[in-house]
């Protein structure tokens, strides 16, 4: 990791944190799901004004959608800076995809937990994805909790 104030955690850290975040990143993910909503009403919207040159559209409901997208946005926007703030990392808010650094056998790397996991049960290398994700052997008892 190049920035050298990362908090590493541990798991133990990494699970508290994940429980003390998954409120808020499930408030970020409906937000994110409205905003979609509010996205396809303005592309549909638009679409409508293009076709009727802007005669059978109510310019008061396209700013009324506007004015909901900018609020959801903001809600999504603090939300995120309240998660990344403790330290892990929102990879994929659309399904709820967090990480958390952590160093293993001198490696650094990533705790891995998304949405309807009940705990952090898996790890990957830090230039590795989802996909490549691995389970955490209990026994191991090189996982850092330092700051580095």
């Amino acid at each position: 990791m190049s920035d050298e104030s990362t908090r590493l955690f541990s798991l133990t850290d990494a699970e508290r944190t994940r429980a003390k975040v998954e409120p808020i990143l499930l408030e970020a993910i409906q937000a994110h799901q409205r905003m979609n909503e509010l996205e396809g009403k303005l592309s549909s919207l638009g679409n409508r004004i293009h076709q009727s040159g802007g005669l059978l559209v109510s310019y008061d409901r396209v700013a009324k959608v506007r004015v909901e997208r900018e609020a959801v946005v903001h809600v999504i926007r603090e939300a995120l800076e309240r998660i990344q703030s403790t330290g892990c990392v929102v990879k994929d808010l659309g399904s709820g995809l967090l990480d958390f650094p952590a160093r293993l056998n001198d490696e650094e790397i990533y705790f891995c937990w998304r949405v309807g996991e009940d705990r952090i049960r898996f790890y990957h290398r830090q230039d590795e994805g989802f996909s490549e994700r691995k389970p955490i052997d209990p026994r191991d008892s090189n996982l850092s909790s330092s700051v580095h």
